[in-house]
């Protein structure tokens, strides 16, 4: 029977250990304990007003940064971040002596960490991107900026000026892309050089003033162990799952939105033997495969004349003439899933992918109506054999209400009768009562899955009271919630 790895030398996660951002928290104290002191919670800005000390603290940033700027250009080599971020600390201690204005020590190297983000990150929300807590950062304008951490949403007190603040952080986002966000072409979908992904969308479609969402990952990516430790997933249900991945079946992961899917998809995709090929496809490169034969692909949208671009759906297409061992698309939402299809229906074992929908059942219903976007004049009935023949498991993700993401199904496709795609749930998300106290975990459901032969023809075995659908005595032990 496979089991679940244990490292050696525990993992250290990025919350665990000791920050080197190079940047250090510049407006909000919230967020990083080192600052926690600097500002109360009393002062996070609910109504967006702003106290005369704040306005005057902005206004001499603002004249700082403008006369460091007009020197830089002159001077300096500005693709040299380390002698740019040295000239820059002797111009600020320079024109901070010509200000003659008295602060603090931990003012002063407040503002001058602002000014250096406002001149080589991204400005006001440099401290977020740094900060390993936060998961996800929205910029809703100007005056406001919210946060995700620990699955709950949160508003800072960090501001911009104003639009056109906002407006040069979103063109140094896009430019290094060679993107372009102006009123002709107000949306467009980027990353970071961490990694992470950035949507934007700029007035006249947003009323607010311009607008950043930014998606975070973990600088190191997650392991079965720190999952299991989270409580997202048992460990029993990663030993079936690490079976059925090395024997070739083809998973969906499926969810609502920032419910964990691509986190769990790049743990299932970590179960890749180092010797398959493996080609990815993605609208934005978020996936973090540590294999050695990996083909990373990436759409791209259409130029400022509306030509040139290249759809998932392309690059899918395109990359079964690349002689894959497994396709992984980060995320299958629209006419591309006639082509995964295909794929896994001609030899392509293994495929994996994520999908939004509102359960198990609502997966397979979203790709009927994703491969009737395509076009193509399909019968129902046609379509749902391919689906049947085309699917092995279903694992649904949610977020629950206090934040944590959980795995709360693994289902399994049996095949059609009639006009119905038969499921089962070889794993449920239940809630079990144990010593007087309600617990939730995902049990197995007694059934013994039809996919087992696969995994036995691939030399994986499963005891035969594996799936028995008792109460697991480890639960707590897997950080299961009360």
């Amino acid at each position: 029977m496979p089991v679940v790895r244990k490292h050696a030398v525990p993992v250290t996660r990025p919350a665990e250990a000791q920050k080197q951002t190079g940047i250090l928290s510049t407006q909000t104290g919230v967020l990083n304990a080192s600052t926690g002191t600097l500002r109360g919670t009393g002062n996070i800005a609910v109504s967006g007003t702003r106290t005369a000390g704040e306005t005057n603290i902005s206004q001499l940033r603002q004249r700082v940064h403008s006369r460091i700027i007009s020197e830089l250009r002159d001077s300096v080599d500005l693709s040299d971040d380390l002698g740019v971020r040295r000239e820059i600390e002797r111009l600020f201690a320079r024109y901070m002596a010509d200000e003659d204005i008295i602060l603090s020590r931990t003012e002063r190297t407040k503002l001058q960490n602002q000014v250096i983000a406002e001149i080589l990150g991204y400005g006001p929300i440099q401290e977020l991107i740094n900060d390993d807590n936060v998961t996800e950062i929205m910029v809703n304008g100007p005056s406001q900026v919210w946060i995700e951490q620990e699955g709950r949403i949160t508003r800072t007190d960090i501001h911009f000026q104003d639009d056109e603040h906002v407006m040069r952080i979103i063109n140094r986002i896009v430019a290094p892309l060679g993107r372009h966000v102006d009123e002709a072409s107000p949306m467009v979908d980027a990353r970071l050089p961490d990694g992470s992904r950035v949507n934007v969308i700029i007035p006249p479609l947003s009323l607010i003033g311009p607008t950043i969402t930014v998606r975070k990952f973990s600088r190191v990516p997650f392991q079965t162990d720190d999952l299991m430790r989270m409580g997202t997933v048992t460990e029993k249900a990663m030993i079936f799952l690490e079976s059925a991945v090395k024997a070739g079946l083809n998973v969906f992961v499926a969810g609502g939105t920032s419910s964990g899917k691509t986190t769990f998809l790049n743990v299932l995709s970590s179960y890749i033997p180092n010797d398959e090929r493996i080609v990815t496809i993605e609208d934005a490169a978020e996936l973090q495969l540590q294999q050695i034969h990996v083909i990373p692909l990436e759409a791209r949208p259409a130029n400022i004349e509306g030509a040139g671009e290249i759809s998932i759906r392309d690059l899918v297409a395109n990359c079964l003439r690349m002689r894959p061992d497994r396709i992984i698309v980060g995320e299958c939402r629209g006419r591309e899933a006639l082509d995964m299809l295909q794929a896994m229906n001609t030899g392509h074992d293994g495929c994996m992918t994520t999908v939004h929908s509102n359960g198990p059942r609502d997966t397979l219903s979203r790709i009927e109506t994703m491969v009737l976007m395509a076009g193509t004049e399909l019968p129902l009935r046609a379509i749902r054999e391919q689906i049947a023949a085309a699917f092995d498991l279903v694992v649904y993700m949610e977020r629950l209400q206090d934040g944590t993401r959980k795995v709360t199904s693994i289902s399994e496709i049996l095949g059609l009768e009639e006009e119905t795609v038969l499921m089962q749930n070889i794993f449920q998300f239940d809630s079990v009562e144990r010593d007087g106290r309600t617990y939730h975990e995902l049990r197995p459901q007694g059934l013994r899955p039809h996919v087992m032969r696969k995994l036995e023809r691939a030399n994986h075995y499963m005891p035969a009271d594996f799936f028995e659908s008792q109460v697991l005595a480890a639960s707590s032990r897997f950080g299961v919630g009360r």
